[in-house]
C-alpha cells in the first residue's frame, strides 16, 4: 500500500490513478504499480469495477509481484517538490484504519478468497467509530 499525504491529511491506499490516452484500464494499472512502488507485475484478474460520480470508473486488479522489493515512486500529477506519496508498505487489515479499510471494500478485496476468509473470521461485534 502507499501512504499519501495531501492538505494536512493522510491515508493508506492501493497504488493507482488515471487511465492516460491508448492505455487500457489494465495496463494503467500495471503503469501506476511500477511508478508508485517499483514493481513489474502481471494481471491475476480484475477484482472491481466501480462507477462512481467523482471517478468516472476505477478499475482494480489482483496483481502478481512476486520476488520483489517495492520501493517508495512518485506520482506524476505531482512535481518533485509537492510529492504526495510518503511512504510505502506491506500490511495487514489490521494495521490500517476503519477509513482505510473501507476503501479496500470497494476496490474488490472480498472477491480475493484469503482477504475474504479473514473478515469471515472477524465476529459480531459493531465497530463503527462514529
Amino acid at each position: 500500500m502507499v501512504k499519501h499525504r495531501l492538505a494536512g491529511k493522510q491515508w493508506w491506499c492501493l497504488p493507482g490513478g488515471a487511465v492516460e490516452a491508448g492505455e487500457t484500464p489494465a495496463e494503467a494499472a500495471l503503469r501506476e504499480l511500477r511508478e508508485e512502488c517499483g514493481l513489474d507485475g502481471a494481471i491475476v484478474r480484475q477484482t472491481a469495477c466501480v462507477a462512481s460520480s467523482h471517478l468516472d470508473v476505477a478499475y482494480t486488479y489482483l496483481v502478481e509481484a512476486w520476488g520483489q522489493e517495492p520501493r517508495l515512486g512518485y506520482d506524476p500529477e505531482f512535481g518533485k517538490s509537492e510529492q504526495v506519496l510518503v511512504e510505502i508498505d506491506w500490511l495487514a487489515l489490521s494495521e490500517i484504519s476503519e477509513r482505510d479499510r473501507s476503501f479496500l471494500w470497494a476496490a474488490g478485496l472480498l472477491g480475493i478468497k484469503e482477504f475474504l476468509t479473514e473478515v469471515s473470521t472477524w465476529g459480531d461485534r459493531i465497530s463503527y467509530p462514529g
